[in-house]
Parts: structure tokens; C-alpha cells; sequence
């Protein structure tokens, strides 16, 4: 009966949004020695002829985390460009970008203020910076940033129309929109046609095999952590936020119930 009612609750948007910033805080403050330092599933590239991603030795044990952020922003080239990135956690993935990729800026921003603190503390690259903001109420001018990339967050909004809205207004004209979550298969067209409402789609390809074969490969690692630095009473409850073996989002994307999707989205010009 408990676990309906707190399902029931979950739906409202206002107790979702504040449930997830109640759960990433407490990660935040929870992670002191930083194994943490991104909060994705991964991804593994099967495709024939991949090339491997060559990594700084420093940036090796978090392989599979970067590589989904390769794989994401990697769609552009973003020299030279001034890029947000919304729901940053705990600034892995923007610090990656920012070295990797090379944009003009990066600004990350998220709602947790621990997870904007610990980034500032952390992460020390030039033209790197992070705030506190809401993803569906950005605390930014209009027409300020070339890109925006947004890596398995969304799903803990409240509102994906407005957060979409949000976006497109911080978006200059022609600018991009690099998008990555998972939804249930059955709800896949309702999010083509919220991000369809405000850009046009320019790539669109399903993640789920590499984001299944990156959990596979991270599942020992991830279950040694979780038994080795957290209280014995959360080691369910992170071994589902993890999506470890056997968890219902591990098995819903092993049989296709629930899908990892990528994006490419672009603002219209003025014409």
C-alpha cells in the first residue's frame, strides 16, 4: 500500500522535483571522496569500425560514463561555441567536454545546490563554470548560449514542455539542443513531439544496446562501491538508482520496455 501511494505521489510534478533534489543532495554530500563524478548509465559503441575513444590516463576508470558524453556531444563540433549544460551532477561530463571538445565556454547548472558546490570545488579547467539553477526556470538571458546538452536528467522534471520551452529560449537562433534519456517505448512519441514543439530534428538514433552493454561491463564496480562506502539500509535503493542486474530499469531495457534515445535538435533561424 505504501509503495502505491509513494508511486502515486511520484506523478505529481511538484513531489517528483522535490524528491530528486532531495535524493541528489544528499548523493552530493554523501560522495566526499568523489568516486562519483558522473551520474550516467554509460554507453559501450558496438558499431562496426568504431574507434576507441582515446583518454588521458586520469580519465580511463570512468571510461563508460565519457563515452556516453562522446557519443552525445561529441554530434557537433563545438569549438568556439558558448555551451550549457543542464542537470551537470556532480561536473564530470562538462569538465570532459570542456577539456575534450574544446567549446569557447561551458557553463554547467543544476538544481542541487551540494552538486553545484562540490563542481566548484572540484573541477578547475579555464572557461569552465557552474551555478545553481532550475532545468524548467533557467536563471539566464535569453539567446545566451550557442548549445545546450542535457545527459539522462530529464526524466526527474517536472514538466519536460516547459523545461523544453526553457531551452529553446536560452538557445540562440540556429543554435542546438543535444538531448539523451530513456523513456518507457510506450511514451517514446510523446517525447519526439514535446522536443519537436520547439526544434527541428536533426539526428535521432536509439542508445538502449551500448547503454545496456556499458551496465553490464560497470556492474561489479558499481555494486563494490555501493557495499563498500554506503549504509547497509541504501544499498537497495542505490543498487536501483544504478540500474545494477536484476533492478526493474535494468531488465525493462533489456527487454525493450524502456529505451535510450539521442537527439541532435536545432532552433530555427530568424529568417
Amino acid at each position: 500500500m505504501l509503495s502505491r501511494l509513494f508511486d502515486a505521489a511520484y506523478e505529481v510534478p511538484q513531489v517528483k522535483r522535490f524528491l530528486n533534489k532531495r535524493w541528489y543532495q544528499y548523493l552530493a554530500k554523501a560522495d566526499k571522496d568523489a568516486h562519483m563524478l558522473f551520474m550516467n548509465y554509460g554507453y559501450s559503441d558496438g558499431r562496426a569500425g568504431a574507434a576507441a575513444l582515446a583518454l588521458d590516463p586520469a580519465d580511463e576508470p570512468r571510461r563508460l560514463c565519457i563515452q556516453l558524453y562522446a557519443r552525445v556531444a561529441g554530434a557537433l563540433d563545438l569549438a568556439g561555441k558558448d555551451v550549457l549544460e543542464i542537470g551537470c551532477g556532480r561536473g564530470g561530463g562538462s569538465s570532459f567536454v570542456m577539456r575534450y571538445l574544446r567549446p569557447r565556454s561551458l557553463t554547467g547548472i543544476d538544481i542541487a545546490e551540494n552538486a553545484v558546490a562540490f563542481c566548484r570545488a572540484y573541477h578547475h579547467v579555464p572557461g569552465l563554470s557552474f551555478r545553481q539553477g532550475d532545468a524548467e526556470a533557467l536563471p539566464l538571458p535569453s539567446g545566451s548560449f550557442d548549445v545546450a546538452l542535457n545527459v539522462e536528467s530529464s526524466h526527474c522534471y517536472g514538466s519536460m514542455e516547459q523545461f523544453v520551452a526553457e531551452v529553446a529560449r536560452v538557445l540562440r537562433p540556429g543554435g542546438h539542443f543535444l538531448f539523451t534519456d530513456h523513456r518507457p517505448r510506450a511514451g517514446l512519441a510523446r517525447l519526439r513531439g514535446q522536443l519537436v514543439a520547439r526544434f527541428d530534428v536533426v539526428e535521432e538514433e536509439r542508445l538502449t544496446p551500448g547503454v545496456l552493454a556499458a551496465l553490464d561491463a560497470d556492474d561489479e564496480r558499481k555494486l563494490a562501491l555501493i557495499r563498500r562506502y554506503a549504509p547497509r539500509f541504501l544499498h537497495k535503493q542505490l543498487g536501483l538508482f544504478a540500474a545494477v542486474r536484476g533492478s526493474p530499469l535494468y531488465e525493462n531495457f533489456r527487454s525493450g520496455a524502456v529505451e535510450y534515445v539521442r537527439f541532435v535538435l536545432r532552433k530555427a533561424s530568424h529568417t
